[in-house]
């Protein structure tokens, strides 16, 4: 039985695309270049921030957000970046009764944009800020584990990534779904391990009768 669902918020709730773009303006470099080199690293496999060190040698994420927030130019996201399907699923969902949290590797500032958001939607709202431990940590997990009214195998862990989201997921015990969307998401829906999530989707409009479908099957 499947009993709560937890989501990602980059690339599974919020479209990040405005978001990529200003960092780019932020370095200075044109758009279309930013994003191709940022797709380069991802599909070599290599940490996303790598990419930030192809422009600015030394770059420092952590500081050029605090940078950028006091130059007046903060991350940050909202309901125009929400992707359409976001808010029908989560009423569906809470409407065949499943527990609903978001989960991922989020800033406090972030945290407090997400509060705003989605704290009349869902039940429970982390974020790695908050927990002292990101994805893929196993701790992260473990704390989603902890948080969440349900045994770890009753829980749902919806991302668009394999490294972050899916294959810790699993391995703490929890049933996943893979969303095709974002740089990660399509760039990784070949990699064979996505045969193990539980679930492969391209829209969060699909969930609530795959959801079903399992639990009437358990049943």
């Amino acid at each position: 039985m499947i009993r709560a669902v937890v989501f990602d918020v980059g690339e599974c709730l919020v479209d990040e695309t405005r978001e990529y773009g200003t960092w780019a303006d932020w370095l200075g470099v044109p758009r279309h270049t930013f994003v191709a080199q940022f797709g380069a690293v991802i599909a070599e496999g290599r940490d996303y921030r790598e990419a930030f060190q192809v422009f600015r040698p030394g770059f420092d994420l952590y500081e050029e957000r605090e940078k950028r927030a006091a130059a007046g130019q903060p991350e940050t996201f909202g309901e125009e970046d929400l992707y359409p399907d976001v808010r029908p699923a989560l009423a569906r969902l809470r409407a065949d009764g499943l527990w609903l949290a978001i989960a991922g590797n989020q800033t406090v500032r972030a945290g407090v944009i997400l509060r705003r958001l989605f704290s009349a939607d869902v039940d429970l709202i982390g974020t790695s800020d908050d927990w002292g431990a990101s994805k893929p940590d196993p701790a992260f997990f473990e704390r989603v584990a902890a948080v969440v009214p349900a045994g770890p195998d009753e829980i749902l862990y919806v991302g668009d990534r394999l490294d972050y989201d899916v294959l810790p997921a699993a391995r703490a015990g929890m049933q996943t779904a893979l969303i095709r969307r974002g740089p990660w998401g399509w760039i990784q829906q070949h990699d064979p391990a996505a045969d193990r999530a539980t679930f492969r989707i391209d829209s969060l409009a699909q969930l609530p009768e795959l959801i079903a479908k399992a639990n009437a099957g358990a049943n």
